[in-house]
């Protein structure tokens, strides 16, 4: 089980001929619509040579260009996989969930650690609304169109007319790309945020989640085939979109309810859909087949339940599958509709039920193969999606709760001559916990309340609504950033006694809501082991855990923590923390499962999925995992379907592999002198970060050598970019902070720090100890991964280029000094780098990572020699303008593009 697959090789041939033929088309396009900027296609490097007044459509040119390698190698990737699967068996692709399972089996997992393993199974990708997607939802249904005519070319059916006829269809979407245009004219509302983050669900992860159900299965089956194995969908899909308020004063009552109701409309109307396609398929005529008796009771009781049971027999006589289907989708639609007549089914559950006794009667009748490929998938989608399409998960900082609490207190303390205890206090946590215990046998109603005090009490209201619902899964977990102490999350369990959350009599014993606390910063997840301890040791939280299935939820911030301490750091205490978490759930009875708000850069936690789970520490991932999909990263993983099942069939693939591995296997174990290394590593990574975060000169050097103060108008997400005038690195947001230092390809986030630990750790135990990091880099997965991300890293950044962005800064000597400062810690990481690897060059190892890079290299450099000169000549007015500029823009999502993300 511990052995890693090699990864599929790149078929570099297939990516040359997709680069010429699209390379070949956008050529066409460009002669057509600008062909005094074809040069750029060609020779990135001769730029200087284009006009100024054609600047705008040279980056036009480079931001396609770059689009279109995304697709060809996204397109590569999943031909490469069938070719690796056809020719050597579906065990021999790496991260599939068959060699999962061919693993355990080989290690000796039996089929009833299996099984249990199987029924646990709980992985939930958790779609967010973060600001770091620049491309438009028509844009990315110009690519998805690309992608599926380059699947169509790969056919060798066609005929030279016909093949001729694809092209020109080709050819017709990159011209079609280049008439649309990329950046957004508006900022986006909320509501189209959640229509973009629907759209994956339509076009993708409706119908490829079943596909990865169906791979289990077939794998399982496969590899234990004496054993009668059943699995249930693992995958439970979740959305931020609509329900994080934390920062975004534009997501309120009325717009989380506007959510809710269209994450159910898409989920219902999709079931309709395929319950439709069920009554039309299943023709079994009674002529010809007995139906089992207790089956046709069940229909006939739908069919009175529809209240038209005549008149629905009179269609396809003697067909009663097709009668049963017809019913329910009649009560379906008026579950979610007053005015019809049909009795409502009473939740998404009794569904469910319906859609098995259908499989049993058809396996009765000894036609499982139906059951199994046509009835199946879709109970199956309605186990995933239910009547939500994805839990709406709940987001607010600690701050907005507590302040509604201190106001509640006022309200309830009409004659105090002070206010409320300071938050913290002891006197503060003397009262929540003293409220939570007192009987309560009516809702309070509280008048005259601010207008923030209104909307945190209203949303909680919707919650029960929702809660009462056809679908309580709706609502997902209540996510409280910055938690900095228990009280803050018994807060929220006060509240939510407050607005009747509590499902017992008294109000006393059980919350509805699941709370989960967010730690973000370093301290905080050093104190979030103490914070937890304290809190699971309290009766109502224990209980409520308990009813909402025994685990308690804990989720990390990968990017804050990241700002913090720097990303080795960050890494360090991620580890840790879990580690010491897992132990006080062990300890409390209650079981811990972590959310990973991990981005799509190296700095916000973005790594391979399978290597980054399986670099967890042993016994933290026990079947249950959430991470966040953000921005740029859910288009790239889930716009296609083949590219969205192998990512979903990955993660679902890692967890499980992890998960089988126990504890104490040796491998997991934790090798102290390891371990006392990575923590030395990590403390002199810390202090050499905070060196450069706490120069007093850094702030104004990072705003003015990068685009951060352009971001804003650059139109990729309803949430403002800033919190307020940034006076200090806790004043600035994570992904403005990560999105700048990638624009102008320092991309310190990434690695500042670790060079500087590396170098003192060896000059103080010489050989010794290069043999000891040498020894971690082969047998520590952790530490492995964290290298090879900051090797990534260091291998995107340039200091040629990053040095134009250093010469925008005014205070010449600042910027001489930081720059200086920057570039030799980026020399002297790489170095050491390079001596742990053995390599001579940064990235040697990673084939297709480095090969894909330097396709798209010049193109990029350019993008960033234009950025700069923009910037110098935008901010030479003395005055900034909310008027776009747009060739301003257009670097933007260049370099972007060319990266693979915005932050």
């Amino acid at each position: 089980m511990n052995k890693i697959s090699p990864a599929p090789v790149e078929d570099t041939n297939y990516i040359d001929e997709l680069t010429a033929l699209l390379r070949d088309l956008l050529r066409q396009v460009i002669k057509t619509r600008e062909p005094e900027v074809l040069s750029i296609l060609d020779n990135a490097t001769g730029a200087d040579a284009i006009p100024p007044h054609l600047v705008e459509h040279a980056l036009q040119v480079i931001g396609i260009w770059l689009q279109l390698m995304n697709i060809a190698e996204e397109n590569a990737a999943i031909r490469n996989r069938r070719s690796v699967e056809k020719q050597a068996g579906p065990d021999s692709v790496g991260g599939s969930l068959s060699q999962s399972v061919a693993q355990a089996a080989a290690s000796g997992v039996t089929g009833e650690a299996l099984q249990k393993m199987l029924s646990i199974l709980d992985i939930g990708p958790t779609i967010t609304a973060h600001p770091t997607e620049a491309k438009r939802v028509t844009v990315l249904e110009i690519h998805r169109r690309i992608y599926l005519k380059l699947y169509e070319l790969e056919s060798p059916r066609w005929t030279p007319r016909e093949r001729e006829g694809l092209l020109f269809q080709l050819r017709n979407e990159i011209d079609l790309l280049w008439m649309t245009g990329e950046v957004r004219a508006e900022k986006p509302t909320v509501e189209s945020e959640v229509a973009w983050g629907l759209h994956f669900f339509r076009d993708a992860l409706f119908d490829r989640t079943t596909a990865v159900c169906d791979l289990l299965q077939a794998a399982v089956l496969r590899h234990y085939p004496e054993q009668a194995l059943s699995i249930n969908p693992p995958l439970k899909f979740s959305t931020w979109i609509g329900g994080d308020r934390d920062g975004n004063p534009f997501v309120t009552v009325a717009t989380t309810k506007s959510a809710l109701d269209a994450n159910a409309r898409a989920s219902v109307e999709r079931l309709d859909m395929k319950l439709g396609e069920l009554s039309k398929l299943i023709s079994i005529s009674t002529a010809e087949m007995p139906i089992p008796l207790d089956f046709s009771k069940l229909i006939e009781d739908q069919l009175a339940f529809t209240g038209r049971a005549e008149a629905l027999r009179q269609r396809n006589v003697g067909e009663p599958f097709r009668h049963y289907f017809t019913a329910l989708r009649e009560r379906l639609a008026s579950t979610f509709d007053a005015h019809l007549t049909a009795k409502p089914l009473a939740n998404v559950e009794e569904l469910i039920g319906l859609l098995l006794k259908a499989e049993e009667a058809l396996a009765e009748m000894k036609a499982a193969g139906l059951a199994v490929s046509i009835v199946r998938p879709v109970r199956w989608e309605a186990m995933v999606f239910g009547f939500r399409t994805a839990s709406l998960d709940l987001r607010q900082n600690t701050t907005v709760t507590n302040r509604v609490l201190a106001e509640i207190w006022r309200k309830m303390n009409p004659l105090a001559k002070e206010d409320a205890p300071p938050v913290h206090s002891e006197a503060w946590g003397a009262w929540i916990r003293g409220e939570l215990s007192k009987p309560m046998s009516f809702v309070p109603k509280f008048r005259d309340l601010s207008e923030e005090a209104q909307e945190l009490l209203g949303l909680l209201d919707l919650i029960r609504e929702t809660l009462d619902g056809p679908d309580p899964k709706a609502i997902g977990t209540f996510i409280l950033s910055m938690t900095q102490s228990g009280d803050d999350i018994l807060g929220l369990y006060l509240l939510a006694k407050y607005t009747g959350l509590f499902s017992d009599s008294t109000s006393c014993e059980t919350c509805r809501i699941r709370v989960v606390p967010l730690f973000e910063t370093i301290p905080d997840l050093r104190a979030g082991p103490g914070i937890m301890e304290d809190l699971l040791t309290n009766t109502i939280v224990q209980n409520s855990v308990k009813a909402a299935g025994g685990c308690q939820e804990i989720m990390l911030g990968y990017s804050d923590s990241n700002k913090d301490g720097g990303f080795f750091c960050a890494n360090f205490e991620l580890f840790e923390a879990q580690r010491r978490l897992i132990r006080v759930g062990e300890k409390s009875d209650i079981a811990i499962s972590f959310f990973h708000g991990r981005g799509g850069s190296v700095s916000r936690g973005g790594a391979p999925a399978g290597r980054a789970i399986a670099a967890q520490p042993g016994g933290t991932v026990g079947g249950r995992m959430r991470v966040t999909e953000q921005g740029e990263v859910v288009s790239s993983k889930f716009a296609n379907r083949g590219t969205a099942q192998t990512n979903l069939e990955t993660l679902t693939s890692a967890v499980l592999l992890h998960s089988l591995k126990t504890k104490v296997e040796d491998s997991r174990r934790l090798n102290p002198v390891h371990q006392a290394a990575v923590e030395d590593i990590a403390r002199m990574s810390f202090n050499a970060y905070q060196k450069l975060a706490q120069d007093p000169a850094l702030i104004t050097y990072f705003q003015q050598s990068s685009p951060v103060e352009e971001l804003a108008l650059l139109k990729i997400g309803s949430r403002p970019s800033r919190r307020f005038g940034a006076k200090g690195l806790s004043d600035l947001r994570a992904i403005p902070w990560v999105f700048a230092w990638s624009q102008n390809r320092h991309l310190l986030t990434g690695w500042f720090g670790l060079g500087y630990a590396l170098d003192d750790f060896l000059s103080a135990r010489g050989g010794d100890g290069l043999k000891l990091l040498r020894e971690m880099f082969v047998k520590s997965p952790g530490f492995r991964l964290a290298i090879d991300e900051v090797e990534k890293s260091l291998f995107l950044a340039d200091m040629k280029v990053a040095e134009q962005y250093a010469s925008l800064v005014q205070n010449r000597n600042d910027a001489e000094r930081l720059f200086a400062l920057i570039s030799h810690e980026h020399r002297r990481t790489s170095k050491v780098i390079l001596e742990l690897s053995g390599d001579k060059v940064l990235c040697a190892r990673f084939n297709s990572f480095s090969r894909r890079f330097e396709r798209v290299r010049e193109m990029l450099d350019q993008a960033n020699q234009w950025q700069v000169k923009l910037l110098r000549e935008s901010r030479s007015n003395g005055k900034a303008s909310d008027a776009p500029n747009m060739p301003l823009l257009l670097t933007m999502n260049c370099i972007a593009a060319g990266l693979g993300w915005t932050g």
